[in-house]
């Protein structure tokens, strides 16, 4: 039986503790080669439209997903296709954008967890979208925020988008009125947007800040500038392979100075302590977030198990053989 579960049923059985748990968990799976992940590509379409996937295998839990979205004519549509090793069976197909926005800002509370310092208090995020949301209620959940500055271009939904993650985060989300000013003397900063030019300048970054940059993942976009990324102490990826592909942050930064990615972290090998993060206050962590197939690997087989026990979604006829009931 292959289940629909679409975007309503996902925010019934997913929300941001299950999605930590569920992103730190596969990525100490993913630092002892239990977990296997396909980077992202990319067919462009006609138009200035992308369809994208990429993949990833959990052999010790036995279920194969793939990503596959489209972007197109300002519209995003994403699935993942949830699969089961020892059977061949396509357990689900599942309706992925809250999915996707919950796994990414996951990660970042991951990194937020194991790279800022314990006691980080202000956090900063430049972005007013979904993604934006995820980022800081994840960054709330690890971290004993007392306050958040945001940024946005625009004025009314940068208003909205602090009125409204105040009233969820029970605590200030306040507007600046530019990136510098919002990022000056933050603990955490996340960004979130769809510039392909800087929005944070290592000029304002704090020392013993924390960065998670998640917005850029093509090689000729970024959201950090030069300096910011050069004042960083310790850099971590969720893949390097796909980071040389995309991370337009560092591809640009480093000027094809191969020597640079000799220092560059995987997440999954901090989680798993095969590597160390931070060791001093003072030092400015980054972590460069691309997004990767575990991520929704490990998303999806929570949602399936709870959509499966809460008797949600709906069966596809895929595969039946003729008069078959």
């Amino acid at each position: 039986m292959t289940l629909h579960i679409n975007e309503a049923e996902v925010r019934e059985v997913l929300d941001m503790p299950q999605a930590l748990k569920a992103v730190e968990e596969i990525s100490r799976k993913q630092a002892t080669g239990e977990v296997v992940v396909h980077p992202r590509r990319r067919f462009e379409l006609p138009g200035g439209g992308f369809f994208h996937y990429m993949a990833a295998a959990d052999y010790s839990a036995g279920f194969v997903a793939m990503k596959q979205y489209t972007f197109a004519r300002g519209k995003v549509r994403f699935l993942v296709p949830l699969y089961e090793m020892a059977t061949g069976d396509l357990l689900a197909v599942i309706e992925a954008d809250y999915m996707g926005q919950l796994r990414t800002g996951a990660a970042s509370g991951v990194a937020t967890k194991y790279l800022a310092r314990e006691d980080s208090r202000v956090a900063a995020i430049i972005g007013t979208g979904g993604q934006a949301k995820t980022q800081l209620e994840a960054v709330a959940a690890v971290r004993k925020l007392e306050s958040v500055r945001a940024y946005g271009r625009n004025a009314s939904k940068l208003e909205k988008f602090c009125s409204e993650m105040s009233g969820r985060l029970g605590l200030p989300v306040t507007p600046s009125s530019s990136a510098g000013e919002a990022v000056r003397r933050a603990d955490v900063v996340c960004t979130a947007t769809t510039s392909s030019q800087p929005v944070v300048s290592g000029a304002d970054l704090a020392p013993g800040a924390h960065i998670n940059a998640i917005g850029a993942n093509h090689a000729h976009k970024r959201e950090l500038d030069d300096e910011a990324i050069a004042s960083a102490d310790i850099i971590v990826v969720d893949s390097v392979e796909q980071s040389r592909q995309e991370a337009g942050d560092l591809i640009i930064a480093f000027h094809g100075d191969e020597i640079c990615w000799t220092g560059v972290k995987k997440l999954s090998d901090i989680v798993a302590g095969k590597t160390s993060g931070r060791t001093s206050p003072s030092e400015v962590t980054l972590f460069k977030s691309n997004g990767i197939a575990s991520w929704d690997l490990a998303a999806a087989m929570k949602v399936y198990a709870a959509a499966v026990d809460k008797k949600l979604g709906r069966e596809l006829p895929l595969w039946k053989a003729a008069g078959e009931a």
